[in-house]
């Protein structure tokens, strides 16, 4: 810390000044971040996969790729659709046509390939508007929202109004009517991330503000703190926005509300570690300045090496099959580095600003260097005396401690094998009522759901007959027909030849099940082998291959990826800790903890809640968040007790490590957790299970592993936890 005072304060005011300007644009980016997220799914996939390749030649086909929009209507009493009903529903689609996209622009007519179609049942107790939207337009920005956002509210309303027909209301003609298809899921999924930018954010900050008031027990020090995780988030937004804009990374709705939970709970989390050396300097110098300068100096060290493990794991998933995985890897380290700037720029800043009056942001309990060294752990909201008896209690027993504390990590772990990550159906991914969910279901009690979403076959024309001889052969398929594209209704469509596009033809396979459904998944996975089989040169696409092609590249970047992030964080805690043996005793415990998380996720998923299968990157986004994040509290124990190891050795240095840091730690990990179960607001599954993981994983990490299992394993090893280097044979390095 500079020790000139002017020089000093023109740092501090310079800081200041440079971070109001970041936020003031930085926030404004952040509340536009949802304008350059891409939620196509199909576009995570990689150019090889076989529905990629498929999509790109069965689009040949078809002049205008359309993105199916379904409205199901039946009577609110049941029974039969009357004429009357009937014919105001064709009204209404006779009309859409005509009905402009926004006062003065275009009408729907000339964003949709053909007219609305109105089709009954076969039981005639419901009814099918199908419109055809150009799906290359569905992304188009119309105002703040996207056009395909505006065609289905633009439907509800006009349901609503015209003909009094909701979800929830019949209106004068008795008909309940629901908007769903692919159109209807992907606004409901557009709106279910829409409490990202205000109802997460705000249950996140307030969750860490309340801990915060209970830690500190003062009224200035947690503001500070909260306002150095707001700026650090809109650095990050800023970054994050412009990047993608301009199209160098993608941004998707997951991987927005992850980057907000990150960078709150690792600004949090630098800010407490900071704070805590911060108020233990203070206790031994009387100008804060200098107090600040050694707290820099001490913190500088496991912060950046906990900030780096972080940002190497995340960065491990640039590696990953699915571009959602490889835009979550920049997208998370911009927001730890942020978080990490923030913390050595922004918040010895606010610290400092009060001047010589620094101590007032700890009143009323400021520290005073009177006050016996080390004698307060106050900033973590417990005395060192209860954390000095935990240190005892590991010393005086630390091998059965220890054994005991494996043993049963190790017994939680043995239910990981249960856990069901195989994916799940579509209509399971909300956690609340949705108008495309119920939809679906009503379709799919009248309507052969198939046929909404076909599986699309491409084979050369000389192989189009044995290839629909193996498709037909299948029992889960209700009909292949070679597209011929002439409209159905057409007189003549049925006797039309087959279309040829480069001496290939098109085959649209319907499923007995749904393409959204994990059993219309397993169908195409059975067509896919049949087809194969017949005709070696064929691809298999549509919805249900894109699923099946995203579960395949989970599970691949789950086997290259996982080694792959214990590789890298294991070389940086050996560097760190100038260890070989530290590195692996850290990396194994937490790789334990992880398991045993991921294995009560299972007990409670799978065998208590009886949830839906969850999606395939839970593990693999847990196993990168618990293991990055869970090493960081070790890092934290571990460097304090090697600094304390040079001093004496290791032994003391693990009670005098354990109780100095125990506060701090414990209160980072509640925070990290706090925020994670912050992900619990957004009602969709995968983000709601995900949530689960990591807060539990944290709490075990910080309550379990760095309180009894390192401590203790640490504690019987003795200097040989730090082989090769010098502390191996028992040499104190005193200063």
């Amino acid at each position: 810390m500079l020790r000139n005072p002017r020089i000093r304060i023109a740092a501090v005011v310079l800081s200041l000044v440079v971070w109001l300007g970041v936020a003031g644009v930085g926030g404004q980016a952040q509340g536009k971040l949802s304008e350059v997220q891409q939620n196509d799914a199909a576009a995570f996939l990689p150019s090889s996969a076989e529905s990629t390749l498929a999509g790109k030649l069965a689009d040949e086909f078809v002049t205008s790729p359309t993105l199916p929009t379904l409205v199901v209507l039946q009577p609110a009493a049941g029974g039969q659709v009357s004429a009357e009903q009937t014919a105001a529903v064709q009204a209404f689609a006779a009309d859409l046509s005509s009905r402009p996209v926004i006062a003065g622009g275009e009408t729907w007519g000339d964003v949709l390939v053909s007219d609305p179609v109105v089709a009954p049942s076969e039981d005639g107790q419901a009814l099918l508007l199908v419109l055809a939207p150009d799906a290359a337009r569905a992304d188009e920005r119309v105002g703040e929202d996207r056009l395909v956002q505006v065609l289905v509210n633009d439907l509800r309303t006009g349901l609503a109004d015209t003909l009094g027909a909701t979800a929830d209301s019949a209106g004068p003609l008795g008909l309940n009517a629901w908007v769903t298809g692919p159109a209807g899921f992907v606004v409901d999924l557009v709106n279910a991330f829409g409490g990202i930018d205000g109802v997460l954010l705000g249950v996140a900050l307030g969750a860490v503000l309340l801990i915060l008031v209970l830690v500190y027990r003062s009224p200035f020090l947690p503001f500070v703190v909260i306002l150095n995780a707001v700026f650090a988030l809109s650095l990050a937004g800023l970054v994050v926005y412009w990047l993608a804009r301009s199209g160098v990374l993608v941004l998707n709705g997951q991987a927005q509300g992850i980057l907000s939970i990150l960078v709150v709970g690792a600004s949090v989390d630098y800010a407490l570690l900071l704070v805590a050396r911060y108020r233990e300097e203070l206790g031994r110098h009387d100008v804060p300045a200098v107090a600040a300068g050694y707290a820099l100096r001490r913190s500088f060290e496991p912060i950046v090496a906990s900030a780096g493990t972080v940002i190497a794991g995340l960065l491990c998933l640039l590696l990953s099959d699915l571009a959602s995985n490889r835009s979550l890897g920049p997208v998370a380290a911009i927001g730890i580095l942020s978080a990490l700037v923030a913390a050595f720029t922004l918040l010895p800043a606010l610290l400092l600003a009060p001047g010589r009056h620094a101590r007032v942001l700890f009143w009323p309990r400021a520290p005073r260097p009177t006050a016996e060294e080390g004698a307060a752990d106050a900033q973590a909201g417990v005395s060192a005396g209860w954390w000095a008896r935990i240190a005892a209690l590991v010393s005086r027993h630390a091998r059965p401690v220890w054994i005991a504390t494996a043993v049963a990590l190790a017994i939680g772990a043995a239910f990981v094998p249960t856990l069901q990550a195989g994916g799940s159906n579509q209509v399971d991914v909300f956690r609340t009522p949705v108008d495309s969910v119920a939809g679906q279901e009503v379709l799919a009690e009248h309507f052969p759901v198939g046929a909404v979403q076909p599986a699309v076959v491409v084979v050369p024309q000389g192989e189009a007959d044995v290839t629909l001889a193996a498709i037909r052969a299948l029992d889960t398929v209700q009909q292949a027909t070679l597209y011929t594209g002439v409209p159905a209704g057409v007189p003549g469509a049925d006797q039309a030849p087959p279309l040829v596009v480069d001496d290939r033809v098109r085959i649209d396979v319907v499923t007995a099940a749904s393409a959204d459904s994990q059993q219309g998944v397993e169908q195409v996975r059975d067509l896919r082998a049949a087809v194969h089989a017949a005709t070696p040169d064929a691809l298999v696409g549509g919805a249900a291959a894109q699923t099946l092609d995203t579960e395949l590249a989970a599970q691949r970047d789950l086997r290259v990826i996982v080694p792959l992030v214990l590789l890298v964080i294991s070389v940086i805690l050996m560097l760190l800790l100038r260890s070989v043996t530290s590195a692996v005793v850290l990396v194994a415990a937490t790789v334990l903890s992880f398991g045993t998380a991921l294995g009560t996720a299972a007990l409670v998923f799978n065998h208590v809640l009886h949830l839906p299968a969850a999606d395939p990157v839970v593990p693999l986004y847990a196993f990168v968040f618990l293991v990055a994040l869970g090493v960081d509290y070790s890092i934290f124990l571990m460097t304090r007790v090697r600094e304390e190891a040079i001093r004496s050795d290791t032994r003391t240095g693990v009670v005098v490590g354990l109780t100095v840091t125990g506060g701090v730690i414990t209160s980072a990990g509640i925070v990290l957790a706090a925020t994670f179960a912050a992900l619990s607001v957004i009602p969709l599954l995968f983000l709601q299970q995900l949530a689960f993981v990591v807060a539990f994983g944290v709490l075990l990490d910080t309550l379990i592993v760095r309180t009894l299992l390192v401590p203790a394993l640490v504690h019987d090893l003795d200097a040989r936890v730090w082989w090769p280097s010098r502390l191996s044979r028992g040499v104190a390095l005193r200063q």
